[in-house]
């Protein structure tokens, strides 16, 4: 359902879904790419609380001017702080605070949103992280101390070659617990479904962003049996 929660300045819009049945339930951010707020990110709220999690996606481009929103989130994304960082930690507190919430906070991104997971997982705030084809942030020396991660690649991925081993050495440096992986038939964004087009569709295959069922669905069920085991 649409909602608003919380956050500094003023209430955020948000996506959030809730599981049926009686709580409480583990929470979970879900971190928008650069796309912003589609339906996609409907189905992927909706998917974690098909799977018992009080789950929510802040919309980060709703504070004004849109351009606007959309460049200073990603400033805060690669500097790792900034009015977006604060929202989604906004965000945890306000899952934690759900009388319904275990206290126990995940946070999952997909692009854009997979690199706040690398920002924030090492933050203290978040229990476990699922970065998704994440973008590097500017500073990667903190990384080492994250949550428990689990996190999914695209070998095909022009623009993050070899990033999943990088990250796999950075958690290992700090003996954090990880699942990581990288599909070698895939590139970037093969977990999200953009209702584009047919002329935009071409396009995605030539970029290498076409959604791919089987890696999908294998990096879905990673996510929820690493999550279930440090959430719930």
């Amino acid at each position: 359902m649409q909602t608003t929660y919380p956050a500094p300045g003023r209430p955020l819009p948000a996506y959030q879904a809730r599981p049926t049945g009686a709580g409480p339930w583990p929470g979970v951010v879900i971190v928008h790419d650069a796309v912003g707020m589609t339906r996609d990110v409907q189905r992927i709220t909706d998917r974690f609380a098909d799977n018992g999690y009080l789950a929510i996606t802040p919309a980060l481009y709703h504070r004004g001017n849109r351009l606007l929103c959309v460049v200073r989130t990603l400033q805060a994304f690669r500097d790792g702080k900034g009015t977006a960082v604060d929202d989604l930690v906004a965000a945890r507190d306000h899952l934690a605070a759900d009388p319904d919430c275990t206290g126990k906070v995940g946070i999952v991104g997909f692009c854009m949103g997979g690199g706040f997971c690398l920002v924030l997982g090492p933050s203290g705030h978040f229990d476990a992280s699922a970065p998704n084809y994440g973008a590097w942030p500017k500073d990667i020396s903190a990384i080492p101390n994250s949550c428990p991660t689990v996190a999914s690649y695209g070998a095909k991925d022009r623009m993050l070659k070899g990033a999943a081993a990088k990250l796999e050495e950075l958690l290992a440096e700090g003996g954090v617990a990880r699942d990581i992986k990288e599909y070698p038939n895939v590139g970037h964004s093969f977990m999200n479904q953009f209702p584009a087009p047919g002329p935009l569709k071409v396009i995605e295959q030539v970029a290498g962003l076409a959604y791919s069922e089987p890696e999908a669905e294998d990096a879905w069920q990673r996510i929820l049996a690493f999550f279930g085991e440090h959430l719930k």
